[in-house]
């Protein structure tokens, strides 16, 4: 498992729109500006992110975006699946296809194991946690 750049991206705009809600839409230039990030690349997280029901898009003159709940109400996990899918360590647990040699693999209890630590640590953390 490794979290690439669309997963960091997700958690920047989630943690940009947190310390900048004010009640009011947030532009994408404003937040591509201050993550340092090129608006044209974050125009697909915010898509992922408002298709996943994270974020809130409204369009027009005032348009933007802003956080659909309170900060303390989202996982770090939430957001970075919604970004990356699967975070499962080995393939065979991402769901994607059942792997054939599942009930004789003396590792799959090792990689459950891992899935779990790995999720619990992240369902552990909310974005509020990062704003502190």
């Amino acid at each position: 498992m490794m979290i690439t750049t669309k997963g960091r991206n997700a958690l920047k705009v989630m943690l940009d729109l947190a310390q900048h809600d004010d009640g009011s839409p947030v532009s994408l230039a404003d937040i591509a500006e201050r993550v340092k990030e090129s608006q044209k690349y974050l125009e697909a997280t915010v898509a992922q992110l408002s298709q996943k029901g994270l974020i809130i898009s409204s369009r027009g003159k005032s348009g933007g975006y802003r956080l659909s709940k309170r900060p303390e109400e989202y996982t770090v996990a939430e957001i970075i699946t919604a970004a990356e899918g699967s975070l499962a360590p080995v393939s065979c647990l991402s769901g994607e296809k059942p792997c054939e040699n599942a009930e004789k693999c003396l590792s799959l209890p090792l990689w459950r194991e891992l899935d779990d630590v790995i999720m619990n640590f992240l369902n552990s953390k909310l974005l509020s946690d990062l704003l502190k």
